[in-house]
């Protein structure tokens, strides 16, 4: 069963999907469910990766919400675009408060699950929100972390230009978007971006594999300036002491999210599953079904035993 949702956010309102068991359209019977919160990939929306979890979960009798960012799909918020990974934060610990009081939610058994660059999110708000009993990642990244490696004159000289972009937008009126991935393999090619993973993110995101209208591949620039002072774990050793699961694909690529989950995993303070998919490439645990299945199979398995 799907329920679309709309949750309240301070002054605007989230766009959520909340994806429940067959059985559970009466509130009354039966104990009260498990849920997650899943916190997506930069860039997309609730019909996309997160839907692909959502719905297996909730096969397999977990209730799971996604939820479009603040400022991007059908959610509201202005500028549009805008990726604050402060504010995606926020998002999950709004999601929570929703399904806090939600009929036949059990609000000491919510967990997250973060995929991509929502992994890094989920246990970035899981440091301070301990409402979350339990923390679930795939294929997680530390966003703040790889703009700054992206950099080719290093993350301060970075921000030195987003400082000049900012001035003169104020002084024009004008805001200046970005593309999170070329439009096209073509665009990819003439930009020299040949490699595997950019080649598997856009025939997922940029066609109708995986495409959604609701997502628009364009990124605020200002958010860069967000981004690159960002730290997905800072504190995460002190701070996160939820039950943790890092999921990763086998086939290291060039998205830093093995690294990434590894040093995640050595970081946390109370690690309970890793699992290394062999053969999968960071988009394929995104819809490829073999690969997700295993994942949600094993994510079952940890919510179970930790929600």
């Amino acid at each position: 069963m799907l329920q679309h949702l709309t949750i309240p956010r301070g002054p605007l309102n989230l766009a959520a999907d909340l994806h429940l068991p067959d059985n559970a359209d009466n509130a009354d019977s039966g104990a009260p469910l498990r849920a997650v919160v899943l916190s997506t990939p930069g860039s997309s929306v609730k019909e996309q990766i997160g839907a692909n979890y959502a719905s297996r979960l909730a096969a397999r009798g977990i209730a799971a919400l996604v939820l479009d960012p603040a400022h991007q799909g059908q959610s509201e918020g202005e500028p549009r675009d805008l990726e604050d990974p402060y504010r995606r934060g926020e998002d999950i610990s709004y999601a929570i408060d929703a399904l806090s009081t939600t009929p036949g939610i059990d609000p000491q058994r919510i967990g997250v699950l973060g995929i991509c660059a929502g992994g890094g999110y989920a246990v970035h708000t899981a440091r301070t929100d301990h409402r979350i009993t339990a923390v679930g990642t795939v294929v997680p990244v530390d966003i703040g972390a790889s703009f700054r490696s992206f950099q080719p004159d290093g993350p301060a000289a970075a921000l030195d230009a987003l400082a000049d972009a900012r001035t003169e937008e104020a002084r024009s009126g004008e805001t200046t978007r970005v593309n999170w991935l070329p439009d096209t393999l073509e665009d990819a090619t003439a930009a020299g971006l040949t490699d595997i993973d950019t080649t598997q993110a856009i025939t997922y995101y940029r066609t109708e594999r995986g495409g959604s209208e609701h997502s628009t591949n364009r990124r605020l620039l200002r958010s860069d300036s967000h981004l690159l002072g960002y730290d997905a774990f800072h504190l995460a050793d002190q701070l996160m002491t939820q039950p943790l699961q890092v999921i990763l694909a086998g086939r290291i690529g060039n998205t830093g999210s093995y690294d990434t989950g590894m040093r995640l995993w050595k970081l946390a303070p109370n690690p309970v599953d890793l699992m290394v998919i062999d053969g999968a490439g960071h988009y394929e645990m995104y819809d490829e079904p073999e690969y997700v299945d295993a994942a949600v199979e094993r994510l079952v398995s940890f919510y179970a035993n930790n929600l």
